[in-house]
């Protein structure tokens, strides 16, 4: 995963941080939510965060960050979304979508 800004290609118009609450951790959802993004065409990155929540950083059209956005809310089959919270920010220029693993 590179920032596209490094590299002079043009970055996404919008982006958002969220942290999404619930039986979010060891159901598939971060691969879950890598294909939603990657089908949608969006960059950014999903992983765990150490208190058993998962955390979502999206870039790219408002339209289909909000689609996103919506499929977060409910998530893959056998997870549990009780709460997101979510934060509009300036896009970095990430160029692709994956799942980014923990330092703890």
């Amino acid at each position: 995963m590179r920032l596209v800004k490094e590299y002079g290609a043009s970055v996404p118009d919008k982006a958002f941080y969220a942290r999404v609450c619930g039986r979010v951790q060891g159901v598939g959802f971060r691969y879950s939510a890598t294909r939603e993004a990657q089908r949608l065409g969006l960059a950014g990155w999903v992983r765990n965060a150490g208190n058993g929540d998962v955390e979502v950083w999206a870039e790219g059209p408002a339209e289909k960050l909000s689609l996103f956005l919506e499929w977060l809310r409910r998530g893959p089959r056998y997870s549990r979304v009780d709460s997101i919270k979510h934060e509009d920010e300036e896009p970095k220029g990430y160029d692709d979508f994956a799942v980014k693993y923990s330092s703890w």
